[in-house]
């Protein structure tokens, strides 16, 4: 397995941010071209990436906010080549499974919409991080305090990304995820639960 050094985020510009909430979509109809590293690359940092060195607790801070700063959800990245982890520091990917598997970040009911899409996401949370967050309140104990911290923050990622994609002009779209393959394709533990998947793209043209 390989790792990809992504390029260093760039100071990207794009639409101000009130006209980034404005054009904020769901497209479900993809072209096949895929994005460049790059783009890439400042996608996933304004995802979650590391925004400051010295953030709460005195681990780094983030561009989406956690429980505790207890950073759970981890973000897998599915390419035509194959499946990577984001690893925010240093700012790569590394690879978990060759091969095209994009189709596990859709839902088994959600047929093949946007099949060719350059890049699908899933949000994985892994909850022993609750335990070596930078404050230990009770909450990150109790089963269903967890579920609404992980399912708020993964909330809280998708709509960097939508807003990330709206003001380059690409598509996205927030949607379930096949979680059985993913379980088993990712190589995921039993702490870690697949949540959701995102597709970034291209839209293709209507008519």
């Amino acid at each position: 397995m390989k790792s990809i050094q992504l390029p260093k985020p760039s100071r990207f510009r794009g639409l101000s941010l009130y006209e980034s909430l404005e054009r904020r979509k769901t497209a479900r109809a993809y072209e096949s071209k895929k994005l460049p590293l790059q783009t890439l690359s400042n996608l996933l940092w304004a995802a979650f990436g590391v925004n400051r060195e010295n953030g709460p607790f005195g681990d780094p801070g983030r561009t989406a906010a956690s429980a505790s700063n207890s950073q759970e959800i981890d973000i897998y990245v599915l390419l035509q080549e194959g499946a990577y982890l984001y690893v925010s520091h240093p700012h790569q990917l590394n690879q978990v499974a060759s091969g095209d598997i994009r189709w596990i970040a859709l839902g088994p009911r959600q047929g093949m919409n946007g099949a060719e899409a350059a890049v699908r996401l899933i949000y994985v949370a892994n909850i022993a991080r609750f335990s070596t967050a930078g404050y230990q309140e009770p909450g990150l104990y109790d089963q269903e305090t967890q579920k609404a911290y992980f399912y708020v923050d993964t909330g809280l990622i998708a709509q960097n990304v939508y807003l990330f994609a709206a003001s380059q002009g690409f598509a996205a779209w927030f949607h379930n995820c096949n979680k059985e393959e993913a379980m088993k394709l990712l190589r995921l533990s039993p702490t870690q639960l697949p949540l959701f998947g995102q597709t970034v793209g291209y839209e293709l043209p209507v008519g």
